[in-house]
């Protein structure tokens, strides 16, 4: 769990600040127990929030919901592990579901941080 923490933590910090829905360090409140099945809701839904509105400003992205709805699956299959017997389908479901989302945004955040900011590109120079 300290991986994919820190893993989505990488992901926030790729997205200008400008454009977070949430502050990065935020995501280790994963680590809580009992917590997590109520803030997975937040962490994996507003993760690819920040991405779409990153790729809404800069014209990027290719207009999908930047893995929102495999967020929102697996936060309920997450929160289903509690059920008894149902959790025999829910806990396999949200292994995979895990694994396509974290696949999807580090693929957002390589394109996130394919792009230069502006101040980081240098004036061209003139040929002498």
């Amino acid at each position: 769990m300290v991986f994919i923490c820190w893993n989505l933590m990488g992901c926030l910090k790729s997205v200008p600040v400008q454009y977070r829905k949430m502050d990065p360090p935020l995501v280790w409140l994963l680590l809580i127990p009992c917590f997590h099945l109520i803030w997975n809701f937040f962490v994996y839904l507003r993760l690819p929030a920040s991405y779409q509105a990153c790729f809404a400003a800069t014209g990027k992205g290719d207009g999908s919901d930047c893995g929102r709805s495999i967020g929102l699956a697996y936060a309920i299959c997450s929160a289903c592990c509690l059920i008894p017997f149902l959790n025999y389908l829910a806990g396999p479901a949200a292994i995979v579901l895990l694994i396509i989302f974290l696949v999807k945004v580090n693929g957002y955040k390589k394109l996130v941080g394919s792009e230069a900011p502006p101040s980081a590109v240098p004036p061209s120079q003139p040929v002498v």
